[in-house]
């Protein structure tokens, strides 16, 4: 199947490492042009040297905190500049801490909100203009807490419910101007944040990372923790031109770890 992503240009947020940067990887060796960014200028140019020897789509990067409203206006910017246009939007951001509520004051929900809720609302704004011009995609990532609750999760829990929340209102607001709105939502994903996680939940529990681990592989069906590139491929076909009838959606990637319906 062709995705005819040849000469579309992507912008992907948080794509220095885990499943930002394998969002991007699969981008490229389709022949898309991709944008990487992230806070860490180091990682962002390894990567991009990386991607580079993919040998089909051209890779950049800029240097950018995306909780600094001046920061994501700068970076969609250079991506207009350095590509000429931006088709596809990739909305990604590292997890706030885990912890449950009582842990939490005013100053950890504001820092949650804006890095995974506001930041992505405010890059939308940005790059609307573009992808109202011949359409586009945009991609939201959550966490499989959309359809499940994490226990000790609690900001995320919180916050990844407004981006489905947000999905799903602009799918209507966009689709006169052909562009998709959906969310993509891992469950547990071989990643560093995830195995942070694990870690804290054994260093709760008394317990080692590894038996952590066996006992969340025993709640998936699949019975091992998704590939980082699995994630990315099922992204990667939703902003493809083999997906055309999909929005507002919110798709779990996850082994068939979440029971509900």
């Amino acid at each position: 199947m062709d995705l005819n992503l040849g000469g579309k240009v992507a912008l992907v947020i948080a794509s220095s490492q885990g499943l930002g940067k394998a969002i991007a990887a699969q981008l490229v060796s389709e022949g898309a042009d991709v944008m990487l960014t992230s806070r860490n200028e180091e990682k962002l140019k390894s990567v991009s040297e990386e991607l580079k020897q993919l040998g089909k789509g051209s890779v950049s990067y800029f240097q950018a905190d995306i909780t600094n409203v001046e920061d994501i206006q700068s970076l969609v910017e250079n991506t207009r500049e350095t590509f000429g246009k931006i088709d596809i939007l990739i909305n990604n951001a590292g997890g706030p801490p885990g912890g449950t509520f009582d842990k939490f004051d005013d100053d950890d929900w504001q820092k949650a909100f804006e890095l995974n809720l506001l930041s992505y609302i405010r890059i939308i704004r940005e790059v609307l203009p573009d992808l109202k011009k011949e359409g586009g995609r945009i991609i939201n990532t959550a966490s499989s807490s959309i359809k499940q609750p994490i226990p000790g999760l609690i900001l995320s829990n919180t916050f990844r419910l407004g981006i489905v929340g947000l999905a799903k209102s602009l799918a209507e607001e966009l689709a006169p101007y052909n562009i998709l709105v959906n969310t993509v939502a891992p469950g547990r994903i071989a990643t560093d944040r995830v195995a942070a996680l694990d870690q804290m939940k054994a260093n709760n529990q008394g317990v080692s990372q590894e038996q952590i681990e066996e006992a969340s592989k025993r709640n998936i069906p699949l019975g091992r923790y998704g590939r980082p590139e699995e994630f990315a491929k099922v992204v990667t076909f939703l902003v493809s031109e083999a997906s055309t009838y999909v929005t507002g959606s919110s798709l779990l990637v996850d082994g068939g770890m979440v029971k509900s319906i």
